[in-house]
């Protein structure tokens, strides 16, 4: 069959396909935003949750840990330890041993006390004062 003999047959059901396919990319456009707003739709209802930093430590549980990191100093007497206790005056520890302290309170609480700081920080009470002004304490 030639050509000449096809073409009436053959143009319309290039018509009827060119139709079908523009309505079928038509349909699809139309539909995308519809599928995007579908697969966000869950969320636009969705509450917000906001999420801050935990509360923080409470005085109680930092005495208590402050509490057991001095005890587990041989030099520190746990007869003699309190929250009122001296590093040097009550617990007969000399400045070496307070650095010490100082460094072992750092290490529970996962903080960095500066020099200066640290050299304030003579007593039991003022450690755990410290620690509780502290937010990055853990």
């Amino acid at each position: 069959m030639s050509f000449a003999r096809c073409a009436p047959i053959i143009a319309p059901v290039l018509r009827i396909r060119a139709q079908a396919t523009r309505s079928a990319a038509s349909a699809l456009r139309a539909t995308v935003p519809q599928v995007q707003a579908a697969r966000f739709a869950p969320l636009a209802g969705a509450s917000v949750r906001a999420y801050s930093a935990a509360a923080g430590l409470s005085k109680d549980e930092i005495t208590g840990r402050v509490m057991e990191v001095l005890k587990s100093f041989e030099k520190v007497d746990g007869a003699k330890l309190s929250t009122t206790s001296s590093f040097t005056d009550d617990l007969g520890l000399d400045s070496l041993d307070a650095v010490e302290v100082v460094m072992a309170v750092e290490e529970e609480f996962s903080i960095e006390i500066p020099d200066a700081e640290a050299d304030a920080i003579t007593t039991v009470q003022e450690a755990i004062d410290y620690i509780a002004k502290t937010p990055e304490a853990v």
